[in-house]
């Protein structure tokens, strides 16, 4: 492993070394666990996260696909139901259209269909999001997409601690897990991760940094830039709360209806389309159970509704969301 071990019983790793040695320990620690998607096993993963798990741990445990993201979801259904713990892996998110029915249709309906029968304990594994000049086929946000669908777990942690406590949890969860890792932060973002086994509660949101002007919710790689612009405007006089959401469904009410009640003020801030997305969703249950509580309008800071994320330097920085941006909205919200 590539991570400094230190003496303080934690280690110092990027958010793709956390991945990556969260996988092989669990490899390594059941015999049930096995890995299977494109160009997993001898080249080791687009982004090297399994290089060297094929020598380690052979073939019927870290599966090479082909390209058939449809029936790499469904074989490991099938490997789900029967008791073993499949990770497949969705080379981008991008590619996981053509297995939407059998995430939607099948893993998340297997439980409730089967009468608790069966449980489906599969991890889909995919990185997502952009600002790597990823363009067309390599940026896309695909959370909203699933976000309806009761039955299935999704999980977006933005810290290489949270990566290693919520991919393990995923991996013991009983039912299907939609595992995202936002790709710029793999090797952007590093921090200390306590050593040994643990997990993270699914569905618990973790409040990054207290304040009391404005709640913000997020997660994924901006989550990292409203820290970055909630820490600017400390020396304005104004304190921002910020809220990383880490599980989107299920969501923390609770975490972010005790925020909002405090501040009395909302910010959404994320990278998927403004029109439809989980801030919708989040401004929706607010307005329903804290409305009165509220001193301003809630605001979404959200990735712009176009089809698709252009190549062109100018075109991809239009659609991310700038920091100078987040601390212009948290400024603007906090005088309301």
């Amino acid at each position: 492993m590539t991570a400094t071990e230190q003496q303080t019983g934690t280690s110092v790793m990027t958010n793709v070394e956390a991945v990556r040695t969260t996988l092989h320990d669990a490899l390594a620690r059941d015999e049930r666990v096995l890995i299977m998607g494109e160009d997993v096993g001898s080249r080791g993963n687009v982004f090297l996260i399994t290089k060297g798990f094929f020598e380690e741990f052979g073939p019927e445990r870290i599966i090479d696909t082909p390209l058939a993201e449809a029936s790499i979801v469904g074989v490991a259904i099938g490997m789900a139901m029967e008791g073993l713990r499949p990770i497949a892996e969705i080379q981008f998110a991008d590619f996981i259209y053509p297995a939407f029915n059998q995430i939607v249709g099948e893993a998340a309906k297997t439980r409730y269909r089967s009468n608790g029968d069966y449980t489906c304990p599969l991890v889909i594994r995919t990185p997502y999001g952009g600002g790597v000049r990823g363009a067309l086929s390599h940026s896309v946000s695909i959370e909203a997409l699933f976000y309806h669908v009761p039955g299935l777990t999704i999980l977006a942690p933005s810290t290489p601690a949270d990566i290693k406590g919520l991919l393990n949890a995923a991996i013991e969860c009983p039912d299907p897990v939609l595992f995202l890792e936002h790709k710029k932060t793999y090797r952007s973002v590093k921090g200390e991760v306590p050593c040994g086994y643990y997990t993270i509660p699914i569905g618990k949101a973790d409040v990054k940094k207290t304040g009391r002007d404005v709640s913000v919710v997020s997660y994924g790689y901006n989550l990292h830039q409203a820290l970055d612009a909630a820490n600017r405007l400390e020396g304005e006089g104004v304190s921002v709360e910020v809220i990383d959401l880490r599980s989107i469904r299920p969501m923390d009410k609770t975490t972010i209806l005790e925020s909002v009640r405090k501040t009395r003020k909302l910010l959404i801030i994320h990278e998927d389309n403004k029109f439809g997305g989980i801030g919708a969703e989040i401004s929706a249950m607010v307005a329903e159970e804290a409305l009165f509580d509220l001193d301003a309008p809630i605001r979404r800071l959200c990735g712009p509704d176009v089809p698709a994320m252009g190549y062109a330097l100018p075109l991809e920085e239009e659609f991310m969301i700038s920091t100078d941006a987040m601390v212009e909205a948290m400024r603007s919200l906090a005088k309301f």
